[in-house]
């Protein structure tokens, strides 16, 4: 089927980038208040981490399934498209839960379905995303409109968290969704008045063509012939795996710190968002550094100094607050240095293969590691922190002995260990750290010799 796209006096480039990340923003502060929300509504329903772990889970695990898929249809037709049905299923899910809500029907479970289908619709976005930039700007604007994406979606957190931390109590679930289902709307009315140029033809695409699965599985035979690109996603799933120890506790730490207090969760929040803000504005404004593997590392380096370490050694509101912020600027940071790396490295008429296998590859780990988190601290760390064993004994003074502790000490292990990644890796790996270097990108020759 032929790419559609609108006609050409319809806005294009940087300016369309900037339309689509208006509708983005707008969309991303409804389900971001909603998320919230639900933190808050599953926690005091359950008291367990792990709760929140099964919910997590279920919105990574049929994404990370249907990615391949994904990636083989955003290849064959448009990329506006693709992007609209991520957002029309988000918006029949909220509408969903809506409707249990104003029955009196809604229940915990339901929230792990809803969780899945919004996974299973936000298989398409990543790629789709992604692989748009890539036709709608110029090579040299990768990063900033990247950037661009990273404030879109950064920005929304400043005021949504502590916002939807006060309004709770007054309105409820209920009217967070009905924001949520409204901004669906308008997130994908932005997408239609803009103009998302098909890819143009590569040697590499033409190479790929032929049946549905071959297709879903060129995308993994791309990136393993390039150890480049193959080492810099093992970085990343090496990394997502070590820090989800931490981060995918983070509500029910606060929570469990502050004596379930919304409006402290909410200002914490607010404070990673306003970092993600400035690591975002820093990348528009700026690009980050000529050479965009030290923007990964850099940013690395700091997330797991202070959005991890710092953030469980400490045990009051305001240094919770300037460590989520400073933790917030390194997330925007590294990723629009790797986004531009990949789509400079990827032709763009394969990008949505190839990004949704990088995807698959690079959250394998996602629907574990919540469920392993979660169990970690219900079962071992809290209780083991809250009464007199070995680990109390060990590490009581450094992280306490009241509840909260024992997800305290997790964010400071698996903090350590993920900065021991990312420095081991800098200093040993050279085929990451040159990797802009020696793979050339997409509309350079190949070299003879593949020591990429």
């Amino acid at each position: 089927m032929p790419h559609r796209e609108v006609g050409n006096q319809a806005p294009s480039g940087l300016l369309a980038v900037g339309i689509v990340c208006t509708g983005q923003f707008l969309s991303i502060i409804a389900s971001s208040a909603t998320s919230f929300a639900l933190a808050v509504w599953a926690y005091q329903q359950s008291g367990s981490a792990l709760a929140l772990g099964i919910i997590f889970t279920a919105s990574v695990l049929p994404s990370v399934g249907l990615s391949p898929f994904a990636g083989v249809l955003v290849d064959r037709y448009s990329r506006k498209l693709m992007m609209a049905i991520s957002d029309a299923v988000a918006g029949m899910v909220a509408g969903m839960l809506l409707g249990l809500f104003l029955t009196d029907s809604l229940q915990l479970w339901h929230f792990y379905v809803a969780s899945f289908v919004t996974g299973a619709g936000n298989a398409f976005q990543f790629p789709a995303y992604s692989a748009a930039i890539s036709t709608m700007v110029p090579k040299r604007h990768y990063a900033r409109a990247n950037g661009m994406v990273s404030l879109a979606r950064s920005a929304p957190y400043v005021m949504a968290p502590m916002l939807a931390g006060a309004l709770y109590p007054l309105i409820g679930l209920g009217g967070f969704l009905i924001f949520d289902l409204l901004t669906f709307f308008v997130a994908i009315g932005a997408l239609s008045i803009v103009r998302i140029p098909p890819p143009s033809a590569s040697e590499e695409g033409r190479a790929a063509t032929g049946r549905f699965w071959n297709e879903a599985l060129y995308g993994f035979k791309y990136i393993f012939v390039r150890k480049s690109l193959l080492g810099l996603l093992v970085f990343f799933l090496a990394i997502n795996f070590v820090g989800g120890f931490a981060r995918r506790i983070f509500d029910p730490f606060v929570l469990a710190r502050t004596g379930n207090n919304s409006v402290s969760l909410g200002l914490i929040r607010s404070a990673g968002a306003i970092g993600g803000l400035v690591g975002g504005l820093l990348m528009t404004l700026w690009g980050g550094f000529k050479r965009r593997i030290h923007s990964i590392f850099l940013a690395q380096t700091l997330a797991a100094a202070f959005e991890l370490m710092l953030f469980g050694l400490v045990r009051s509101l305001p240094l919770w607050v300037a460590a989520a912020g400073i933790g917030g600027v390194c997330i925007p940071f590294s990723n629009a240095a790797s986004q531009a790396i990949w789509q400079s490295k990827v032709p763009p008429d394969v990008q949505g293969r190839v990004f949704a296998a990088r995807s698959m590859i690079a959250f394998a780990a996602g629907p574990t590691v919540p469920l392993l988190a979660g169990s970690l601290a219900d079962y071992v760390t809290e209780p083991a922190m809250t009464s007199s064993t070995w680990l109390s004994r060990t590490f009581g003074w450094l992280v306490g002995t009241t509840p909260g502790s024992g997800m305290a000490l997790q964010f400071v292990l698996f903090g350590a260990l993920y900065l021991g990644i990312v420095i081991g890796v800098f200093l040993f790996s050279k085929s990451i750290r040159h990797l802009e270097d020696v793979l050339p990108d997409h509309n350079q020759p190949m070299p003879p010799k593949e020591a990429i």
